[in-house]
């Protein structure tokens, strides 16, 4: 937990709190103004911390190659791991790459495979993720950590919701997210009846790169829409 250098008095917060709004605006502004150019985009989800000679950053890099092959540009959270290799697949593959990075105490740096006038700097975490939301035709997500679940659930509770329409979500990797998904048929669902049986429908499960973009395109198709729309 952080330490403060004083304790700060209420005066203090609210002044504080209200100059940070000007900070908030920015990067909304900031983030809004860069990405409503990009076109159409797919972001890819995972762990900051797979190495690259693991399976499923080698997985990413290929997925987002495909993506990229498949019409739509790639967006990450623009730092290592996972997010290094979406990025690299795409930029290998002469497609659009976009990076939204935040500031973190650690793992988190810039990877070298952004296209360097669609890197973005956050400083906060709920700006980041209204730009993930607002500007991808589908989430790819990877094995990773409670970042990566906090993206995923997230996007599954603003489709659940209403709040946001329908995009595709392809959870990558059946031995890493089995066990989540049964838990949440038997627990969530079945024993506890906390979700709807068509919640269960919101996401799908593949191991390849294929499938991905197989369900992107039928996805798409089915509302008669393309790539490049």
């Amino acid at each position: 937990m952080r330490k403060e250098k004083h304790h700060k008095g209420w005066n203090e917060i609210k002044t504080n709190d209200s100059w940070a709004i000007f900070k908030i605006m920015s990067e909304f502004v900031n983030g809004y103004e860069k990405l409503s150019r990009i076109g159409p985009c797919v972001s890819i989800f995972g762990s900051a911390r797979t190495k690259p000679d693991h399976k499923y950053y080698k997985l990413a890099e290929s997925i987002a190659q495909k993506i990229v092959e498949a019409g739509y540009g790639v967006i990450t959270g623009g730092g290592p791991g996972i997010m290094e290799a979406g990025n690299k697949g795409a930029h290998l593959a002469g497609g659009t790459s976009v990076g939204l990075n935040i500031e973190l105490p650690f793992e988190q740096h810039d990877n070298p495979y952004i296209d360097s006038d669609k890197s973005l700097d956050f400083d906060y975490f709920f700006v980041r993720k209204v730009m993930f939301v607002k500007y991808s035709q589908g989430f790819v997500v990877m094995p990773g950590g409670f970042g990566t679940l906090d993206e995923l659930f997230e996007a599954i509770t603003l489709i659940q919701t209403k709040k946001i329409a329908m995009f595709p979500i392809i959870l990558v990797g059946t031995d890493f997210w089995g066990g989540l998904v049964d838990w949440i048929k038997k627990t969530l669902l079945e024993a506890n009846n906390n979700i709807s049986e068509g919640d269960l429908d919101l996401v799908k499960v593949v191991d390849t790169e294929d499938e991905v973009v197989e369900i992107l395109n039928s996805f798409y198709k089915k509302f008669n829409l393309s790539p490049n729309f």
